[in-house]
């Protein structure tokens, strides 16, 4: 790809990021959302956390692999100890924590 082409793509879309992004959050300065787009807003970093643990733990080609039950399981084991420190304690650091020992521990057996 020459030059001029890259620059002009990356152009496009530094401004459209640049566009997209501030826009919004300059025209509502200084404005209150109502309670429900509040409410609505305040899902997102929960969904988003979601949606990557779940694409950790369901991933269709390790249960088609022919190395067993035992990997496919893994990441469901070392999930149930995480669960239940996140209902405990609602700290995401000390979850992160507990998952990255489970997992550990659980590679070792």
């Amino acid at each position: 790809m020459p030059w001029s082409e890259f620059l002009i793509i990356f152009a496009i879309c530094a401004g459209s990021i640049i566009l997209f992004r501030t826009v919004p959050m300059l025209a509502l300065a200084g404005h209150e959302l109502p309670e429900g787009i509040t409410s609505a807003l305040s899902f997102i970093p929960a969904a988003a956390f979601a949606a990557l643990v779940a694409n950790d733990l369901f991933k269709p080609d390790v249960w088609a692999s022919a190395t067993g039950l035992w990997p496919a399981l893994l990441p469901f084991v070392a999930a149930l100890p995480v669960v239940i420190c996140a209902l405990k304690t609602t700290s995401l650091a000390l979850c992160i924590v507990v998952g990255c020992a489970a997992y550990a521990l659980l590679m070792l057996v």
